[in-house]
């Protein structure tokens, strides 16, 4: 690669990422660490070869098509891609990448992690000890619920929901049901010994815990309503790993307040970083700030696929992963 393409990372990143980055490429980096404005990113879309957002920029149609645009390629920094205009993308020849599979077994972890917490009462006796509220052990303090040998519900069936199930099911005992309407691997649903539940209403209604584990899409948000919720079990849990605007924050708030179920771990948000002021006031909601993927491994791991990405990109190489497939025949252009 004789030409050092212009590239700018919208937030600071792992330093061996950066390192790679700035050692192949004329970059720019956000040493400050500040999100950019949407006048920023406009003004970046027209003095670039590439944009590196994370997951929280939004980039629009506006900015996408910016006149006299000069980024070619999107390298998004995480698996989802709900804050890019795809479709303006397609219509506009841009490449968007992600970072799939990096980040599976870290975001299994986290999902397991708000399970154990919410259910056992983690975060509340955590406040409990530091605020010295805690006079002793005994009998009836914090009785939380057993997760062993209670039925996980998983809404998805993707690599984190497998994820998940290998821990829950072979760690804890759970009995894994699903519903994914494009999962067909029967081999994995027999390694499970899992059952594919019809509908959403079957699955809710049947889990001790449901884990949220899929994409965001048209279809898919604000799919976890106050009707959905309804259906769950009272003494059931709600997880969200997957993408906030799944869920309706003031219906799953209201839910809560009426005891429609027994409490929820929640890692991403509608609107982070903003967090509806009526989870915050809940105790048996347990807040993560999206964490899911916050490992030094995993993060580095991100950051090297997108290097990857904009790398082969610019060789004229298909990337590792992308995430529409208007790629043209001739890139460097």
């Amino acid at each position: 690669m004789t030409q050092k393409f212009k590239i700018l990372v919208t937030r600071k990143w792992p330093k061996k990422v950066e390192e790679s980055l700035t050692a192949t490429f004329d970059t720019t980096l956000n040493v400050e660490d500040k999100p950019l404005s949407e006048s920023e990113l406009i003004e970046a879309m027209k003095s670039y070869d590439a944009l590196l957002p994370t997951v929280t920029d939004p980039i629009t149609d506006k900015i996408i098509s910016t006149p006299d645009r000069k980024v070619k390629i999107i390298g998004n920094f995480g698996v989802g891609f709900n804050n890019i205009d795809i479709d303006s993308a397609k219509n506009n020849n841009v490449v968007v990448t992600n970072t799939p599979e990096v980040l599976t077994d870290c975001t299994a972890d986290i999902a397991m992690l708000l399970l154990l917490g919410v259910a056992r009462r983690g975060s509340e006796g955590e406040f409990h000890v530091r605020k010295k509220e805690w006079v002793g052990w005994r009998p009836t303090h914090m009785m939380g619920t057993k997760i062993t040998d209670k039925t996980l519900g998983l809404f998805g069936m993707g690599r984190i929901a497998q994820a998940m199930a290998q821990k829950a099911h072979f760690g804890f005992r759970m009995k894994i049901i699903f519903y994914d309407p494009y999962f067909n691997d029967e081999e994995t649903i027999k390694k499970f010994s899992a059952k594919r539940c019809k509908n959403i209403d079957d699955l809710f209604s049947n889990s001790d815990f449901v884990s949220l584990h899929c994409p965001s899409t048209k279809e898919t948000k604000g799919i976890v309503n106050y009707e959905t919720i309804s259906k769950m079990k009272k003494t059931s849990y709600l997880i969200n790993t997957a993408r906030g605007d799944i869920v309706v924050e003031e219906d799953l708030v209201k839910a809560l307040n009426e005891d429609l179920i027994m409490g929820a771990g929640l890692d991403v948000y509608e609107a982070e970083p903003k967090v509806n002021e009526g989870l915050l006031k809940l105790k048996n909601v347990f807040l993560l700030p999206h964490l899911g993927s916050a490992t030094t491994e995993t993060r580095e791991a991100m950051g090297m696929r997108v290097y990857e990405n904009i790398k082969a990109f610019f060789q004229d190489e298909e990337p590792v992963s992308y995430t529409h497939l208007t790629l043209p025949t001739k890139r460097i252009v």
